[in-house]
């Protein structure tokens, strides 16, 4: 993959780079510690979905600052505005149980997913951003199987927890391939 060393495309680059690769981190081990309360829709667990969305909101305004050089951040605030709006909606849902809280997930996976497809694409010629772009479209599909889950039987919130773990291993590839990048190669 050829990257292009427009001023600016490095340092931003290197910013994402390190944002990735504390998104993956982040990514690991929130669910690794949701999974093991997921069963049950107690405070803990609610206030454990709720943290993954204000994370985004975070991860955005880091990202959307690294990448005033290299391009528009509307898609990003536009990711902010989601992601706060999600993290409300699912401390609302909480209070209703796990078929509510499903709803909120999958309709914030289906819309952060299409808003980091078209960052993806929007950052192509910044090279390390295929695994953005293909994880941004599984989120897409990912978050219609949350919503269409939480009409089943015994809708499970564990089934959700899983989505972090794809999202996390693409960060780090997509970390991992912005390195030339951030080298200015």
């Amino acid at each position: 993959m050829t990257t292009v060393t427009a001023p600016g495309i490095s340092t931003t680059a290197a910013a994402l780079r390190r944002l990735y690769f504390v998104r993956f981190v982040f990514a690991v081990i929130w669910a690794g510690v949701t999974t093991a309360v997921a069963d049950e829709t107690s405070p803990l667990t609610v206030a454990l979905f709720v943290l993954y969305p204000l994370f985004d909101v975070a991860a955005a305004i880091v990202d959307a600052r690294a990448s005033r050089r290299t391009g528009s951040p509307t898609l990003l605030y536009l990711n902010i505005a989601v992601s706060s709006l999600t993290a409300i909606g699912l401390a609302v849902a909480g209070t209703s149980g796990a078929p509510a809280m499903l709803r909120v997930w999958g309709a914030w996976a289906i819309v952060a997913g299409v808003i980091q497809l078209l960052v993806g694409v929007s950052r192509r010629k910044m090279g390390g951003q295929w695994p953005m772009i293909f994880s941004g479209g599984l989120s897409v599909l990912a978050g219609g199987s949350f919503v269409a889950s939480a009409s089943a039987a015994e809708p499970a919130l564990a089934n959700a927890v899983g989505y972090a773990i794809p999202g996390a291993i693409f960060f780090l590839i997509a970390a991992i391939r912005l390195g030339r990048a951030a080298k200015g190669d």
